[in-house]
């Protein structure tokens, strides 16, 4: 699997290069971990006793990303990776061996001294099952990666366990980074493992420091969550932590809200919630899983408990049940809450209303005009309103045919009849002796929905219709 894999050869080639000068070379991180494991790295870092100016010296190529910090990206094509990957450049990063100081930011070290010994680069990473090295030479040659491995830290007897640990003490870890501690939610829940008990009683005790980390990088861990598989079990952990009270504490208001069991009988909006993202696939779309997250965040704050009796047909009377009026309506608002506080950008914070926004809609979808289903059909990213119905559907009631109807809809019609070339124009309300004014879009919006319907099919019927709505064009200024 590796072998095939141009970023895996680029590496190796990096590696041979630093062995062939005099360094040490090796694998490093993640990628150690995930060919332990059987899986494919998403990419490989190289560790190094080469100091950042001996390594742009070796390569013709170079990018400094941190080289303070000692980390240098080599952004040569070597080898046959050029036809490998159609000509894109492969990067590969290379960082030096080093021991950190003091934390006083809680995100990076206040200064670090180079090392020539890779254990005491090791003993500062954050988890044993990411401290790993692999000697990517007598990997290549010998294909067994257990044996090419150096464990300084016990990290194979966690991978075995499905344990995610910290190095050392996890006080003195999560202080130095505060991340760190949604890191290790998120790796557990990826991998399935377990947080050792030490470890989560750590992020337990310092939950509440995740805010001193920047609203940006929580922001991409929790996407990261949410979109790396079993995202379900991912914010478990982060209720059971403490972390998802800090950073996303609309979300545990889910909890303990009750659902009416005729629609939901999988019980509360939290329970809901955490069924969606047991469905969401992994490597979905960041605004697909923040819409499957926040679709029903406006329920606590509309829940409205059954009236013991209300009146029915005939003078009789009959049960109510649990209902959410304006739910929709306060989801929205909440989620814009949320999305600004984490900087999300203006196209995803978009796109993420529009899907709470929308949810609801395909509860109408068989009753709609054909001119409000076409504008609903062509609503941008329409494909994931359909993926969040389905997750929504199927996580509730299980009643999958408003989904069906609608994507045979969407899948039916040619984007050329959900946005068809208008058939009227302002200038041509300007041309039949009509002023501008606001009442333009009025005027516009009843054409569009006539030829949406497909009642008329002319720039001389639509005007026609529109002089039938409103007969008496603005006089024209005279000059």
């Amino acid at each position: 699997m590796h072998r095939s894999d141009p970023n895996y050869h680029a590496a190796l080639a990096v590696a041979r290069t630093l062995r062939d000068a005099g360094h040490q070379a090796f694998f490093a991180g993640g990628c150690v971990r995930d060919l332990l494991l059987g899986l494919a790295p998403k990419d490989y870092d190289v560790a190094t006793s080469a100091k950042p100016n001996e390594i742009m010296l070796l390569f013709a190529k170079t990018r400094t990303v941190g080289a303070h910090f000692g980390v240098v990206l080599v952004c040569d094509r070597i080898g046959d990776e050029e036809i490998q990957t159609g000509g894109e450049e492969i990067q590969t990063e290379v960082a030096t061996f080093r021991h950190d100081g003091a934390y006083s930011d809680g995100r990076r070290p206040d200064a670090v001294r180079f090392s020539t010994s890779p254990e005491e680069d090791v003993v500062r990473r954050d988890f044993t099952i990411n401290g790993l090295l692999l000697d990517p030479i007598l990997f290549d040659e010998a294909g067994d990666a257990a044996a090419a491995t150096l464990d300084f830290v016990h990290g194979r007897e966690d991978l075995a366990a499905g344990i995610v640990r910290a190095i050392g003490s996890p006080d003195l870890r999560f202080s130095e980074d505060k991340l760190r501690m949604l890191r290790a939610v998120r790796f557990a829940a990826r991998l399935q493992f377990q947080l050792d008990p030490a470890t989560a009683a750590a992020i337990r005790q310092h939950a509440t420091e995740i805010h001193h980390v920047s609203a940006e990088r929580v922001r991409d861990e929790l996407t990261r969550i949410l979109t790396g598989g079993h995202a379900h079990r991912g914010f478990e952990m982060l209720h059971e932590t403490g972390l998802l009270a800090q950073a996303l504490p609309e979300v545990v208001r889910l909890r303990g809200v009750a659902q009416p069991p005729d629609f939901h009988p999988e019980g509360d909006v939290w329970v809901h919630t955490l069924l969606l993202l047991e469905k969401l696939p992994p490597d979905c779309s960041p605004t697909l899983a923040w819409g499957a997250l926040l679709h029903d965040i406006g329920k606590p704050a509309t829940y409205q408990p059954p009236n013991p009796s209300v009146p029915g047909g005939c003078g009789e009377m009959k049960p109510d049940r649990i209902r959410f009026n304006g739910h929709v309506e306060a989801g929205v608002r909440i989620a814009e809450v949320i999305l600004s506080r984490f900087r999300f950008s203006n196209e995803d914070t978009e796109q993420i209303v529009a899907l709470v926004k929308n949810h609801m809609r395909f509860g109408d979808i068989r009753h709609m005009k054909q001119s409000t289903l076409k504008r609903f059909l062509r609503m941008p990213r329409f494909e994931e309103h359909l993926a969040l119905h389905r997750l929504d559907a199927s996580s509730a009631h299980g009643d999958l045919s408003l989904y069906n109807f609608a994507r045979a809809q969407f899948e039916a019609e040619p984007p050329e009849d959900l946005r068809p070339a208008p058939l009227l124009t302002g200038a041509d309300l300007i041309a039949a002796g009509y002023r501008p004014s606001p009442q333009f879009k009025a005027m516009l919006t009843l054409a569009e929905d006539a030829q949406l319907e497909g009642s008329i099919r002319t720039t001389a019927e639509a005007l026609t219709l529109v002089r039938e709505r409103y007969p008496q064009p603005s006089p024209r200024p005279v000059a």
